[in-house]
């Protein structure tokens, strides 16, 4: 009897459900229409936000689990809670940040040189009830696709003083140097007013940079090596090994920063139109061909490939093909991939063991001189059929390589400088580094007081 009861309550449910769903699903074509005039009325295209808010998420993929995988997987055990804790943390510490006053320096104002304090809380940006719904709907998704790329920008510094810097200081450090390092940069090259942006028809020397060489791997790779000289080498740097310690970590961090990216370049474009698809797919080839360079100069050098130079050759085209995405072709795209592999392998390892440096996650080698190399080579390739306009050397344009110098050089000197002093004056008041003692016993424990690991 009760399992006669049981199956008809389960059964009247089931059927009641049905009929639910399908009067739930003879109402969508309704709601749908009414959505589509509603969106159409106030100047919305549901395509655009769609992929606007997927690429803000891709990109915050790329911080964790990408980035805090990536860089994890390469340090030794006892620091990857220290990695993992740094990126997750600064995803909430940034994102405050750009909320408050960030987005507002970065894009605020008509200076050509630095922002003003016009969005401070994102005033102009969230509803208000004065603003019309497309106008805010707009401003907050571009809001909050840039503050991936405020997000991600100094987690990548973190590479460089890996395994020894003190927390505490460390976020001290994230916060100054994000307020007034990158987003006078951010300012220069992607407001309208910006000295360097290159839709700015009154721009001094208006440079490529679709979605980040100068602005993101420029400046956090030029600070990354500030921070590694000023911070020291890692105890026994040079004496002991300190090989990667789960590099299938680093792979599938480098898997999600591949996909990430797609968000990261293609999400420049803004919208859902043709040259998103055209950074999409340069930036898929870029990446392969990354992969490629680095993995053959490896063969070549050490008489086999690895799966460490297989995972910063695909980083390595990401990086240097981000300036380039909505100016060159795919199979230009390629070729940046190729040099960008190359370069960056010989500066992570013969410019790096000559010099003496510990840029412990390479930091420096990836970012700074792939962003380098990207941002001159759209210099030199940029090309109309792609740009609609304003080429590079090769279609008869050198004043752009110019352009592109002008552009690295100020942004690297910037990033060089602000990195100096704000951790001169930290190493003064706060401390840079942990104890010794707490170095040889891992961030791990002497900052967070857990184990990444738990052997039985």
């Amino acid at each position: 009897m009760i399992y006669r009861f049981g199956f008809a309550l389960i059964l009247t449910f089931l059927l009641s459900g049905f009929a639910s769903t399908s009067l739930l699903a003879d109402d969508v074509p309704e709601i749908r229409e009414s959505g589509e005039v509603a969106a159409a009325d106030e100047g919305l295209d549901s395509g655009n936000i769609a992929w606007m808010l997927t690429s803000s998420a891709l990109v915050l993929m790329m911080t964790a689990p990408g980035l805090a995988l990536f860089y994890g997987g390469l340090v030794r055990k006892k620091n990857i809670l220290g990695v993992m804790m740094q990126c997750i943390f600064l995803m909430g510490l940034m994102t405050v940040v750009w909320a408050l006053w960030g987005y507002s320096l970065a894009f605020g104002g008509t200076s050509p040189y630095v922002g003003n304090f016009d969005h401070l809380l994102l005033k102009g940006v969230i509803p208000d009830g004065q603003m019309a719904k497309s106008e805010w709907v707009k401003a907050c998704i571009f809001c909050v696709f840039q503050g991936m790329f405020f997000i991600i920008t100094p987690a990548l510094i973190c590479g460089a003083f890996a395994e020894r810097m003190k927390f505490s200081t460390m976020c001290v450090f994230m916060v100054l140097w994000g307020t007034f390092v990158y987003c006078p940069i951010a300012h220069w090259v992607w407001a309208d007013s910006g000295w360097l942006c290159e839709w700015n028809k009154q721009a001094l020397y208006p440079a490529f940079d679709f979605a980040g060489g100068t602005v993101v791997h420029i400046s956090s790779g030029a600070s990354a090596l500030i921070c590694a000289l000023l911070i020291g080498k890692r105890l026994g740097f040079g004496q002991e090994p300190m090989p990667p310690h789960n590099l299938t970590y680093t792979c599938i961090g480098a898997a999600l920063l591949w996909v990430g990216w797609f968000g990261f370049n293609a999400g420049s474009a803004l919208e859902a139109n043709a040259l998103a698809v055209n950074a999409f797919v340069a930036t898929h080839f870029a990446a392969a061909a990354g992969v490629l360079a680095w993995s053959i100069a490896e063969w070549v050098a050490l008489g086999r490939p690895s799966i460490l130079g297989a995972c910063s050759g695909a980083v390595a085209g990401l990086v240097c093909i981000t300036p380039a995405a909505g100016a060159v072709n795919p199979i230009q795209g390629i070729l940046l991939g190729l040099i960008a592999g190359f370069v960056c392998y010989i500066a992570c390892t013969k410019v790096k063991n000559t010099f003496g440096y510990d840029d412990s996650l390479d930091a420096f080698g990836v970012h700074g001189v792939g962003g380098t190399v990207g941002a001159l080579l759209v210099g030199i390739f940029a090309t109309a059929d792609v740009t609609g306009g304003r080429v590079g050397v090769i279609e008869g344009n050198a004043a752009q390589l110019v352009n592109q110098v002008v552009g690295i050089g100020a942004a690297a000197i910037l990033a060089i400088v602000g990195s100096v002093i704000l951790l001169k004056v930290l190493d003064a008041t706060m401390g840079l580094r942990v104890s010794q003692e707490d170095e040889i016993r891992g961030l791990d424990l002497s900052q967070h007081s857990e184990e990444g690991y738990i052997f039985l």
